[in-house]
């Protein structure tokens, strides 16, 4: 399979997932303000679908909206083949992705340093 048919797959379910997790699912577990999916990678023979999925929140929150995807795995998938008018949809797997938060931490450190060293006076 041509690497470039591939990164177009990842886009393409990158996009469709979005809109599924938006519209689509009503599970109250998943709040699509929160979640955003970061990264698609796709195999060779475009049978699985790695997706990252960012979920800004504490750990409780994560761990339930992760749950909550897996529930909809199947769903997910039936719509996904919709969407991308193949015959056979990839296998999902979902991962947490934890870089929005650390970007997240690293800009507010940022911050912190050019606001300097706070002195008090007295």
């Amino acid at each position: 399979m041509s690497r470039r048919r591939q990164e177009r797959m990842a886009i393409e379910i990158r996009r469709i997932m979005a809109r599924i997790i938006q519209e689509d699912i009503k599970d109250p577990r998943i709040d699509f303000t929160t979640v955003s999916i970061t990264r698609v990678d796709v195999s060779n023979d475009l049978s699985h679908a790695r997706v990252y999925i960012s979920v800004l929140g504490d750990d409780k929150k994560q761990e339930e909206t992760m749950q909550a995807l897996q529930k909809a795995k199947g769903f997910i998938r039936s719509e996904l083949v919709q969407g991308i008018q193949v015959k056979h949809a990839p296998d999902l797997e979902f991962r947490l992705d934890h870089s929005i938060e650390q970007g997240i931490r690293i800009s507010s450190l940022l911050d912190e340093l050019k606001e300097g060293p706070k002195v008090h006076d007295e």
